[in-house]
């Protein structure tokens, strides 16, 4: 009795601890871009987020298509991942490597290519 009480202690602290240390995961990529896209890119993809102006360079405008055809998904990819050094642009684009999987980039990036259209 005394091991299975144990036991059961020692579950329920495992379990508190996984449920605390899980940060909390946005449900599509559409809540991603709201959450750490938007205040500098705008909620259009415009580069007009109410944090742009503080910028030293202007944020991406997403829905520039003939600009966004010359960014392939994987720079895109890279950029978000990285931030904007890692492939050589101004370090105002931070890194989201801590907050983002590498799926949800991935879905992320779909979804910015999305803006294009919606001009």
């Amino acid at each position: 009795m005394r091991r299975m009480k144990t036991l059961m202690t020692l579950l329920g602290v495992a379990a508190v601890l996984a449920f605390t240390r899980l940060p909390a995961r946005a449900d599509s990529a559409q809540d991603n871009y709201t959450a750490y896209c938007a205040k500098c890119h705008g909620a259009g993809g415009r580069g007009d987020g109410p944090s742009a102006g503080s910028l030293a360079t202007k944020p991406q405008d997403y829905t520039d298509c003939a600009a966004m055809q010359k960014i392939s998904d994987d720079t895109m990819f890279k950029v978000i991942k990285g931030g904007g050094a890692s492939v050589g642009l101004p370090g105002d684009m931070p890194s989201w490597s801590d907050g983002l999987s590498d799926p949800e980039i991935h879905d992320l990036v779909a979804y910015l290519r999305t803006f294009c259209k919606k001009k």
